[in-house]
């Protein structure tokens, strides 16, 4: 099964409602954004980064339109975690090509939320901008840059509850 029939058959498992079109490849935004359809959808932006200590990974999505400062994400984890009495991640970098295949099972330009099927361990958490949390539908590769998934936010919140990751919504920008 490819990547993207993985993704179909989970989300069709677990009566996730979604409605995916394929298109040609696009590993950039810039190049995904031709092939996008006007479908309402936010389109995503997904990055997967790793602490400084190489033994927590992160899984951070955003609006496509929007940039993301590392060192601003750093800041912002490390006075949350902080002020939850945890340890702060210290410095975020991208993860390796390596990390990535073996937390989410996929290469780079394929990155998006539906990777966590493949985190048997729940060792990625997922950090959403909050202005996700208000969005009627989002818009995901199906793991593979070369098709998107369009989701209901409710069935987008069925879907993580399903896989069982840690996640949560944090102001990014």
């Amino acid at each position: 099964m490819t990547r993207e029939e993985t993704v179909l058959a989970y989300l069709r498992a677990h009566d996730i409602g979604f409605e995916c079109y394929n298109h040609p490849e696009g590993k950039t935004i810039e190049e995904a954004k031709r092939w996008w359809r006007d479908d309402g959808s936010v389109h995503c932006k997904n990055i997967f980064l790793r602490n400084h200590k190489g033994n927590k990974h992160y899984l951070v999505c955003f609006h496509c339109d929007h940039n993301l400062d590392i060192h601003d994400l750093e800041q912002r984890l490390k006075a949350r975690l902080t002020a939850a009495g945890q340890p702060s991640p210290g410095k975020l970098s991208f993860a390796s090509p390596e990390r990535m295949m073996r937390w989410l099972g996929l290469e780079p330009g394929s990155v998006s939320p539906f990777g966590l099927i493949n985190d048997t361990e729940c060792h990625v958490h997922l950090f959403l901008d909050k202005t996700l949390e208000t969005a009627p539908t989002l818009s995901f590769h199906p793991n593979d840059c070369r098709g998107t998934v369009v989701i209901s936010n409710s069935d987008f919140m069925k879907y993580l509850s399903s896989v069982g990751n840690t996640y949560e919504f944090l102001e990014l920008y």
